[in-house]
């Protein structure tokens, strides 16, 4: 019996550049619960970001943002990655040195950034919903960093390479959405904070079933007894799934269908 649901959300639960949940979705989530099945958000996004896009229903579920680097059950951190200061320093400097490229640092207060672009600002802050603070030199920012991501408006094709080559054996280089390079905490992904959250829960992995599209979401997906690749996901991304969708609603519909 499924007891855990865990979706991410750009590009998997947020289709065709949605910036809002269908309030089909809240719907969807509270009919789980009254069948014993409870729902988690899974991003890499801000934990704050979380809250304002599933604010109707932001009491009944769990959270994993920033990658997997905090886990948030009932309002109670269950899990927490952190990156070490002086390689997240590095990264920020090499960030700096790439030409179009906007940092970004998370914190669990607030998240960050030394960009002076008005439309990477009003990206983070009016579609991704971030409480962002600006700050020139993010080398003063002296709370741990969760998270450290980069942005290219131009895609992360040329991103992604520069930054695998001089950090990717240092800590997990993945790309989030189209965008977006992430940089993982140490031992800490959607995969891990799903295996966190579960056991909180007292559920077994062949209980719990994951949706996903980018390669930030493989650790979740292999975690998960069913896992859901998009029918849109990243080349690969679905070798590490058991199934393909082009929809969560529809499958979370199928299955409270079959719980009646």
């Amino acid at each position: 019996m499924i007891k855990l649901i865990a979706s991410d959300l750009d590009g998997t639960l947020l289709q065709n550049g949605a910036q809002r949940p269908s309030p089909k979705i809240f719907d969807l989530i509270l009919r789980l619960k009254e069948k014993g099945i409870h729902f988690a958000a899974a991003s890499g996004r801000q934990l704050y970001s979380q809250h304002q896009l599933f604010a109707p229903v932001k009491n009944d579920i769990s959270y994993i943002a920033e990658n997997g680097s905090l886990c948030v059950c009932r309002g109670q951190v269950i899990a927490k990655g952190i990156i070490e200061r002086d390689l997240g320093l590095r990264i920020i400097q090499a960030s700096g040195e790439f030409e179009g490229s906007h940092t970004l640092l998370s914190c669990e207060s607030h998240c960050y950034t030394d960009s002076t672009s008005e439309t990477f600002i009003r990206h983070l802050r009016d579609e991704l919903l971030n409480d962002i603070v600006y700050c020139p030199d993010l080398s003063s920012i002296q709370e741990p960093f969760l998270k450290l991501a980069a942005c290219d408006f131009h895609g992360t094709d040329n991103l992604l390479p520069y930054f695998k080559k001089r950090f990717g054996n240092q800590i997990e280089v993945v790309t989030s959405g189209n965008l977006w390079v992430d940089f993982i905490a140490p031992g800490a992904n959607k995969g891990t904070a799903l295996k966190a959250l579960a056991e909180h829960l007292g559920i077994a992995p062949e209980e719990c079933i994951a949706f996903g599209d980018q390669y930030n979401d493989i650790e979740m997906l292999e975690y998960a007894g069913i896992g859901y690749a998009m029918k849109n996901a990243a080349p690969g991304v679905e070798k590490h799934a058991d199934a393909v969708t082009d929809s969560v609603e529809k499958v979370l519909t199928a299955l409270l269908q079959n719980a009646n």
